[in-house]
């Protein structure tokens, strides 16, 4: 049965994923960003012509457009709404703070006395970071203690504890998302994964900070999507689950990996460069409570997935080349 959705961040790379997962089930879908739509490369949904009868698009920005996309939202009447929207970025935070949180925090919770006022709204799902728990050691669980250590991480940390209040006091159907490092075609090109394999087909050098020394999980955006409409769906409101695999990787393991993939020497691909500041070496989820209580699991192991990944650089190259290579912040 269709459901109507909003996905608010449907530009982003989760987002966009996450809109195509959902336009394939048959649901509506209100795509909320603030940005204008990016080239198509960047959005699966626009795969298929026929899911554009099932997706509208609104550009509007939570800090400035407040009062028209909550307007929007109240006049589609969605049971669901699902928030991948959020300044990212951990490294770019300490440069202009304030702009991080008023974004993750202050746009957001106006955001959220609005959507607690909402009738008909079954869940609303918080998609989060695990940054908030800092530098872990071993593999944690949802209820680990926060210690945001960025600027991006305090200002999510912050919006999480926000929602809670909103959940105890009004039983706002609120439930939290934290993924490990999500990858797969259509990622922006700053990322390491996508941002590897170009430099590994365009002959350019990789900047690998502190040595590529921080371990991570990589996880496929289609089983993050899974996993995402399962808690959305069925997962129980005031609470949290991790979207994580089982298998760590160091970030130079996985350089080293993309450089013998693709035939290019470690070498010649990477650049040694100072750490970023406050970069968390290790966090890594334990991702038991949505796969016992759920039924998840992940499907998508990491040599597949950087490989349908290398896939997609390589059919899109010309165009990708003439896309933004670096972050650019916008306020």
């Amino acid at each position: 049965m269709s459901k109507p959705f909003v996905v608010i961040g449907s530009n982003s790379f989760s987002g966009s994923n996450f809109a195509r997962y959902l336009l394939k089930q048959g649901h509506q879908v209100l795509g909320v960003s603030r940005s204008a739509e990016p080239d198509a490369v960047f959005l699966p949904y626009k795969s298929d012509p026929s899911y554009s009868d099932l997706f509208k698009f609104f550009q509007g920005d939570l800090n400035t457009d407040h009062r028209a996309v909550v307007d929007l939202i109240r006049d589609f009447s969605p049971k669901y709404v699902v928030n991948f929207a959020a300044q990212g970025m951990v490294a770019q935070s300490w440069d202009s703070p304030e702009d991080w949180y008023q974004t993750n925090v202050v746009a957001q919770v106006r955001l959220h006395d609005e959507l607690r006022k909402l009738r008909g709204l079954k869940k609303y799902v918080h998609v989060t970071t695990p940054e908030v728990y800092g530098n872990t050691d071993g593999w944690i669980i949802e209820n680990n203690n926060f210690a945001p250590s960025t600027p991006y991480a305090v200002s999510r940390a912050s919006c999480d504890l926000h929602l809670m209040s909103f959940f105890r006091a009004y039983q706002f159907p609120v439930v939290f998302t934290r993924a490990a490092n999500v990858y797969g075609p259509g990622q922006q090109l700053y990322r390491i994964i996508p941002r590897a394999l170009m430099c590994a087909r365009t002959g350019q050098t990789l900047q690998l900070h502190g040595g590529g020394q921080s371990v991570r999980c990589f996880i496929h955006i289609g089983d993050v999507a899974e996993a995402t409409y399962q808690v959305a769906l069925r997962g129980e409101s005031g609470q949290c689950y991790h979207i994580s695999t089982s298998q760590q990787m160091t970030i130079k393991g996985l350089v080293e990996h993309i450089a013998s993939m693709t035939g290019v020497a470690f070498s010649d691909l990477v650049e040694i460069s100072d750490d970023r500041l406050g970069k968390d070496q290790a966090y890594l989820l334990s991702s038991a409570k949505l796969r016992e209580e759920l039924g998840w699991t992940d499907v998508v192991d990491l040599e597949t997935g950087i490989a349908e990944t290398l896939d997609w650089v390589e059919a899109n190259l010309e165009t990708l080349l003439d896309q933004p290579q670096a972050y650019i912040h916008h306020k």
